[in-house]
C-alpha cells in the first residue's frame, strides 16, 4: 500500500541540504556512459569454481575448530572477457586471492568455526550511498558487518546492522562487541551464505561484491543419501544482476526516484547483465551425469524463475538451508532475492549437446517488465559426448524434520508491510508494522517457542521476508477482500485486529508449492495477501537447547530481503526472551 508521510518527507528534505557536509565519502558519481549489455557476447567466460576454505582442521584425523581471518578488499575484477576490469569490494584471505563471490566456507556439523572479518576497504565508497536514509555514519571509512544468512547462532556474531566497523576497527557501531565471530555449526546441514549487513549500506556493499557461500556438511547424514557430494559435481551457483559503464565500473543510477527527499536512494536495483560466480553469462563444460547446484539468488531486487532451454528438469532436494523430506522434480524454480534452491540436474537425460539456464521472471516482481534476450539468459552448459559412470543417485527419501504442531504455538502476531510515497507518488520509505527500525522492539518471542505470524502485505510488491535465527513453514496464503477499505483502516489505526483482518482475509487461497513446504528462512510475501507462517525459535533437528544465549544483546532482526527496501527501512528488531 502506498501512503504519504508528509512529516517525514519534510524532515528528509532538510537533510538533503546537509549531504555535502556529512557525506565525505559520497564523492561524485558522474562517469563513463552506461554500457549496452547486448554488446557483450554471451557464454565466453568459463564458470569459476570459487576458492574453498575449510572452517575446521584435522588433528590426528579428528576435525577440530579453526580460526579464520577473511578480509574485505578493494580491487579490480573481470566480469567479462570484453569488459574492462571493474572496481569492486571482495572477500578473501588476501587481496590477491579475494574473489566475487568470496570463498566458499565449508564447515562441519558440530565443529565450531571462528572468523575475524577484517575491513580493509578505502575511505570512499565506489557506489552512490544516501545519508538521508537511516545509515551507519562514521567519521571516516566504509562501515561493514557480516551476516551469515541462515545461521542459527549467537546474537553477537549475527552481524547486526548496528554492529558495523570501519578499517582496522577504528570506528565501531553502537552494538559492536567483538572482532572474532563464533559460528557454532550445530544446526541441520545445508547451504547458507554470508554478506554485508551494515545499516543503510547493505544494498551498495552487496552491489560492490561483498557476498559468499557457506556450506554446513554432516557426512554421517548426507553421504548415505547418495547425492553428488564431491567438489567436482557439487557446486554453489551465486547468481545476481549488474549493470556496467563502458569503462567497466558498476552502474547504479545516482539520482533517486525522489531526489528532493532522497538524492540517491532508488526503491529497487536491476541490472541487465546476469552474473554467475563472478562472470557474466558464463559457460560450464560438464559430463553426461548428475550435478548438484546450490543456487543462491544474491540479487538486490531481482527474482529469477529458472528453467532450461532444452526442457531438462531440476530435482529439488533442499530449500534455503534445510533438506526436503523427499526430492521433487520441477521444470521451473522461482527464487526471490536471498532464497536458495539446492537441486540436482541429470545431464545424461539431455538430448542436445548444450543447455541454457534461462530466466523469465518479470521485474519488479510480480507486476513489472518482461525479461528480454539479455537478462533472460543466465548461463550455458556444454555437455561432453559419451557415457559417464555415475555412482551418485537420487534417493526416494531425504531428511525428515518435525512438522509444525499448532498445539505448541505460544503466540500469534500480525506483521503488516507498508510503503509510503511522496506527493509525486514515488516511494520514500517502507516500514513493517508502521514502525522504523529504531522504534522500540515489539517482537519478543521466548527461546524455544513456536509462534504464528500473519504477514499482511499492503504494498504492490512481493517482499521476501527473512527472519534471523528463526525457521518457519508456510501454512497458508489468503487474498485480502475489500482491500481498499482494509488499507484505509490500517493507515488510520495500524491495528490488524481492530481493522478486522480475518473478515478481510477470506479471498482466494494460493497453495504453497510442494518444494516450498519445508523449513525456510525466507519466503515470498504476496501483495494483497495474508501469508501465515509457523515460526520456530529452536532447532528443527533435535530437542537440544541453543549452545549460546539467544537473549543476549544486540538481539536479531527480521526484514524484507529486497535490499533497497531493507535499507529504507523495512527491518525491525527481534529480541528473544526467556
Amino acid at each position: 500500500m502506498k501512503m504519504v508521510d508528509t512529516e517525514r518527507v519534510c524532515r528528509l528534505k532538510l537533510l538533503v541540504g546537509l549531504i555535502a557536509i556529512v557525506s565525505g565519502f559520497v564523492g561524485s558519481w558522474a562517469g563513463a556512459p552506461l554500457l549496452n549489455p547486448s554488446k557483450l557476447e554471451m557464454f565466453v567466460d568459463k564458470l569459476p569454481d570459487m576458492p574453498r576454505i575449510k572452517g575446521y582442521k584435522l588433528v590426528n584425523g579428528v576435525p577440530v575448530p579453526k580460526k579464520l581471518k577473511i578480509g574485505m578488499f578493494h580491487k579490480k575484477w573481470k566480469f567479462h572477457r570484453d569488459l574492462p576490469p571493474t572496481r569492486v569490494f571482495s572477500y578473501g584471505r588476501s587481496k590477491r586471492r579475494a574473489t566475487i563471490p568470496g570463498p566458499t566456507i565449508e564447515a562441519l556439523h558440530g565443529v565450531d568455526t571462528y572468523v575475524t572479518w577484517k575491513n580493509r576497504l578505502p575511505s570512499k565508497h565506489i557506489l552512490p550511498w544516501d545519508p538521508t536514509i537511516p545509515t551507519a555514519m562514521p567519521k571516516k571509512g566504509i562501515p561493514t558487518v557480516v551476516h551469515l544468512h541462515g545461521s542459527i547462532g549467537e546474537p553477537a556474531s549475527d552481524g547486526n546492522s548496528k554492529s558495523w566497523f570501519t578499517a582496522g576497527f577504528r570506528e565501531r557501531g553502537p552494538t559492536w562487541s567483538k572482532k572474532r565471530y563464533h559460528y557454532h555449526n550445530v544446526q541441520h546441514p545445508g547451504t547458507l551464505w554470508y554478506h554485508d549487513h551494515a545499516m543503510g549500506l547493505t544494498r551498495v556493499n552487496l552491489l560492490a561484491g561483498l557476498i559468499g557461500a557457506y556450506v554446513i556438511r554432516h557426512h554421517d547424514l548426507e553421504i548415505p543419501l547418495g547425492l553428488p557430494y564431491d567438489r567436482k559435481f557439487d557446486r554453489p551457483l551465486v547468481v545476481f544482476d549488474r549493470s556496467f559503464r563502458t569503462d567497466g565500473s558498476i552502474y547504479m543510477n545516482p539520482i533517486g526516484n525522489n531526489p528532493s527527499v532522497h538524492p540517491h536512494w532508488q526503491p529497487e536495483y536491476f541490472g541487465d547483465a546476469i552474473i554467475v560466480n563472478g562472470k557474466a553469462w558464463p559457460y560450464m563444460t560438464i559430463r553426461r551425469r548428475k550435478y548438484r547446484f546450490r543456487i543462491i539468488n544474491a540479487s538486490n531486487a531481482r527474482f529469477f524463475n529458472f528453467y532450461f532451454s532444452n526442457n531438462l528438469t531440476f530435482t529439488h532436494v533442499a530449500s534455503d538451508s534445510a533438506y526436503n523430506e523427499a526430492p521433487l522434480v520441477l521444470h521451473h524454480i522461482l527464487l526471490a532475492p536471498s532464497e536458495i534452491a539446492d537441486v540436482v540436474v541429470d545431464f545424461s537425460e539431455s538430448k542436445s549437446k548444450s543447455a541454457i539456464l534461462s530466466n523469465n521472471a518479470v521485474y519488479p516482481y510480480p507486476s513489472g517488465d518482461p525479461v528480454d534476450e539479455v537478462n533472460g539468459k543466465v548461463m550455458k552448459f556444454i555437455i561432453k559426448p559419451g557415457k559417464e559412470v555415475d555412482t551418485s543417485h537420487i534417493p526416494k527419501k531425504l531428511i525428515s524434520y518435525p512438522s509444525p504442531s499448532l498445539s505448541h504455538v505460544s503466540n500469534a502476531r500480525y506483521i503488516a508491510m507498508y510503503e509510503y510515497t511522496s506527493s509525486i507518488d514515488e516511494p520514500t520509505h517502507l516500514y513493517i508494522n508502521g514502525k522504523s527500525y529504531d522504534e522500540a522492539v515489539t517482537e519478543t518471542p521466548r527461546v524455544g517457542s513456536s509462534e504464528i505470524w500473519n504477514i499482511i502485505n499492503l504494498t504492490d510488491d512481493n517482499h521476501p521476508l527473512h527472519i534471523h535465527l528463526g525457521l518457519f513453514k508456510v501454512l497458508d496464503q489468503t487474498e485480502i477482500v475489500e482491500e481498499e477499505e482494509f488499507k484505509a483502516c490500517m493507515l488510520k489505526f495500524n491495528d490488524a485486529v481492530r481493522c478486522k483482518v480475518m473478515e478481510h482475509a477470506r479471498g482466494k487461497k494460493v497453495r504453497v508449492a510442494p518444494h516450498e513446504k519445508g523449513w525456510k528462512n525466507v519466503y515470498k510475501m504476496m501483495p494483497g495477501y495474508v501469508t501465515t507462517i509457523f515460526v520456530r525459535f529452536s532447532f528443527i533437528h533435535s530437542n537440544a537447547s541453543y549452545p549460546f544465549d539467544a537473549t543476549a544483546q544486540p538481539g536479531y532482526v527480521y526484514h524484507c530481503h529486497i535490499l533497497d527496501h531493507e535499507d529504507n527501512v523495512m527491518m525491525r528488531p527481534l529480541k528473544l526472551v526467556h
